[in-house]
């Protein structure tokens, strides 16, 4: 029995030791699991950052680039022994935000870096690179932040910041993580996928005291990072700058195209602000000071200030007129300032008098006859198919909806059709009577300044459009974008367009645009005067010149300064003046403008 046992013994210590020594052949032999951990201990993973792509203007002058800037980071551990009041007096923090900072990255990790201080300039860094030896536990990372050759701009070109929670939670991309830097409007936030370039990763070696000794296996397993892709920009930043003064000190836009490439010239929203100030460790702090000021630089009025067109809107009315063949180029109605109010001397017009000194009653009669076509002997329905078709030829001009420009938030206006009278009057019966203000660009009509300025280049290309952007081209090739070369158009005859360019050439030489006249450039253009319940009226202008083969065209709005044949119309022509000759010849237009006083 003893005997027995013995061998029982034997054979359970035996098993014991082949199981142990299996483990330990398993653990350093053939399972990875704890030299990787070991592995990870010294191996650091860093993350290079792309530079953004550059954008250009669309002569090649430089408008956005990168400028370096430092994020401090901490590991905590090592960090333990750091003398706080040196650290505070050469960071310009408390002591208090200190201890939060390092209570915050140690709850991260202990052992992992995390950002303590973001952003510090390039003059910042140069202050303290050498003294932060002194400091173990700490370091720095290199990044960049977007840098403005020139202060303007700002509402198309957008800004960059630290990408929110929000987003980040609802990025189907997978490419971005916490702390990386995304495009948040403007151009920066549309052409996203190309400027933000393809992160790099680095992989260092460090011993236990976090000392950098050099690359992992040689850089075997690094990636270079690939910056963003350049953009040239259709803006000419020369005419940008002079629009921007021009609109010094009053709320407004200007919006001027090259009617042949739909191309964006100049892109002035006022007020606006400096886009240099949201950038860097201030961003934050800038960015409340503008979003609470009271005059709302951060409303980009070209694309999102909705007004009732006015005046301008008549030669869309007469080519609608025309098209449906409500009216010929010879009809002449009378001025019968009972039905609607009128102005300025002038009383039984053709339809090229009638743009050129802005007839209400002329255009209150189009638009009768052009809803009232007795296809219905009731009057009620007769007004609902009529204005059905009148509808869909005024949206042919690229209104009622959103053109497409390559920028956010683009508002649509609005053209009234059938079924929003029908909400407006609750399912009560309306007709022509009830809705004729439209007729002048009043009531419920609502446009946005780069429709407007699309519809001056529709009508300085006799009938069509190129959808209005910002960017010309994207990288290296610099190859045209396709989508921004098709032609939409109105459907109207050409012909019918010649006889609204020879009225818009005559509202500046002898109508109510003579302050557009330019020596030597037959300008044509239209005013307009947009009614404003609260304030002076706003004051509006179409235009494009010269005459033949357009260069430019341009809308103009300046809210609360009255007639448009004043602000607006100064305003344009100095524009074109400047794009076409690269200054004005006419100073007391400009001395005008620039002094604001347009209500006297």
């Amino acid at each position: 029995m003893d005997k027995e046992r013995k061998y029982i013994i034997q054979f359970v210590v035996l098993l014991i030791g082949i199981i142990y020594a299996f483990r330990l052949l398993n653990l350093q032999v053939f399972d990875e699991t704890y030299a990787k951990k070991a592995e990870d201990n010294i191996i650091h993973r860093e993350i290079e950052y792309p530079y953004r792509g550059l954008i250009f203007d669309r002569n090649n002058k430089l408008l956005v680039y990168n400028q370096p800037e430092y994020d401090l980071l901490i590991i905590p551990q090592q960090a333990k022994s750091t003398r706080v009041e040196e650290f505070c007096t050469l960071f310009s923090i408390t002591k208090e935000e200190f201890e939060k900072k390092y209570l915050e990255a140690k709850k991260y990790s202990p052992v992992k870096p995390s950002i303590f201080i973001k952003q510090l300039s390039d003059i910042d860094f140069a202050l303290v690179q050498d003294k932060l030896i002194d400091f173990p536990g700490f370091f720095v990372k290199a990044r960049s932040t977007r840098a403005y050759k020139y202060s303007t701009l700002a509402n198309a070109l957008g800004y960059v910041s630290e990408i929110t929670r929000e987003k980040l939670a609802t990025d189907t991309s997978g490419y971005y993580k916490q702390g990386d830097y995304v495009g948040q409007s403007g151009v920066e936030l549309y052409y996203e996928q190309y400027l933000r370039g393809k992160r790099g990763v680095k992989y260092k070696v460090k011993n236990v005291k976090g000392e950098d000794k050099g690359s992992f296996k040689n850089g075997q397993y690094d990636t270079l990072a690939v910056s963003g892709q350049n953009l040239i920009s259709t803006i000419d930043i020369d005419l940008q700058l002079y629009g921007d003064k021009l609109m010094e000190g009053k709320s407004g836009s200007i919006v001027a195209i090259e009617p042949s490439t739909g191309e964006i010239i100049c892109f002035v929203s006022s007020p606006s602000y400096d886009p240099g100030i949201l950038t860097g460790k201030n961003f934050g702090k800038n960015f409340e000071r503008v979003a609470k000021d009271s005059l709302d630089p951060l409303f980009n009025r070209p694309l999102m200030a909705q007004y009732r067109p006015g005046s301008i809107f008549k030669v869309i009315q007469a080519m609608v007129g025309l098209s449906l063949k409500s009216i010929s180029p010879d009809t002449r109605i009378q001025c019968n300032r009972s039905l609607i109010g009128c102005h300025g001397a002038h009383s039984f017009e053709d339809l090229t008098g009638a743009i050129t000194h802005s007839c209400n009653p002329y255009f209150y009669n189009v638009m009768r006859r052009t809803v009232l076509k007795g296809v219905s002997d009731n009057n009620f329905e007769d007004s609902r198919i009529g204005l059905a078709i009148w509808k869909e030829k005024v949206e042919s001009f690229g209104l009622g909806a959103p053109l497409g420009i390559d920028l956010p938030n683009e508002k649509s206006g609005l053209v009234p059709g059938v079924e929003y009278y029908d909400k407006a009057y609750r399912g009560r019966p309306w007709k022509f009577s009830n809705i004729y203000s439209i007729a002048i660009g009043e009531g419920e009509n609502l446009v946005v300044p780069i429709q407007m300025a699309n519809v001056a280049s529709i009508i300085a290309n006799r009938g069509y459009y190129i959808t209005p952007h910002v960017i010309k081209s994207i990288g290296e090739n610099g190859e045209p974008l396709e989508k921004y070369e098709e032609k939409h158009y109105t459907g109207i005859d050409p012909e019918n367009f010649e006889i609204a360019v020879e009225a818009m050439k005559r509202v500046v030489e002898s109508g109510t645009g003579r302050r557009a006249w330019i020596p030597g450039v037959e300008v044509c253009g239209k005013t307009g005067t947009v009614q404003n319940n609260t304030s002076p009226d706003h004051s509006v202008f179409i235009a494009f010149a010269p005459k033949e083969n357009p260069k430019i065209a341009v809308s103009v709005y300046v809210e609360d300064a009255g007639q448009g044949g004043r602000a607006a119309a100064s305003i344009a022509s100095l524009i074109i003046e400047k794009y076409l000759y690269g200054s004005t010849r006419r100073p007391y237009i400009e001395n005008y403008a620039l002094k604001g006083d347009f209500l006297y």
